[in-house]
């Protein structure tokens, strides 16, 4: 008798949530559907497995607490990304000192990702990750959500709470940020 694998079934997990007696057991579903997602983008805004793994652990329990909160009026991911958003930017706002030159930021950069275990070392990602850091807070987050993650701009701008408009300036803004910086590197 083969074991038949568990869907994953939006609508059935936020119907658990509602129950008391199944809500840890949904809720560590969603745990398990979302991580490495939300670990992948909190990671390229912060650039240490470190740093990621805390921010995650803190998304995920800033979730669980709120979970009564959570009505279903929109996706678990958007709720989970808006969450990992703005633990990130706290996290960014608290541990950046206000002035610091890029050759400084470029240096820490590629400094951190050569020493990360989990980075794969190859000079073209390290290029583009170093591009990536340069971006405002927001461009990166846009950039990373629309190129990384593959997000549609109606998500995006549900999960930031911007217009598609100035979503689809903001990403063409950095793309063509990241394209001046990586033909300046030549």
């Amino acid at each position: 008798m083969t074991k038949e694998k568990k869907q994953y079934d939006e609508g059935v997990i936020i119907a658990r949530l509602q129950d008391p007696a199944l809500q840890a057991d949904a809720f560590s579903e969603i745990v398990k559907k979302h991580s490495e997602q939300i670990y992948w983008h909190i990671r390229r805004m912060v650039l240490t497995h470190d740093d990621a793994n805390d921010i995650l652990q803190n998304t995920f329990i800033k979730a669980w607490n709120g979970i009564n909160n959570f009505r279903g009026e929109s996706q678990i991911s958007t709720w989970l990304y808006r969450i990992a958003i703005n633990e990130t930017l706290t996290f960014l706002n608290h541990k950046q000192p206000q002035q610091i030159s890029l050759d400084t930021v470029e240096g820490s950069i590629a400094e951190q990702l050569e020493s990360d275990i989990y980075f794969n070392g190859e000079h073209a990602d390290a290029l583009l990750h170093e591009a990536i850091s340069t971006l405002p807070e927001k461009q990166r987050i846009i950039f990373d959500l629309k190129y990384f993650q593959e997000k549609k701009y109606e998500e995006i701008s549900e999960i930031l709470g911007t217009s598609i408009g100035a979503l689809k300036a903001s990403y063409h803004i950095a793309v063509k940020k990241i394209e001046n910086y990586l033909n300046n590197k030549d």
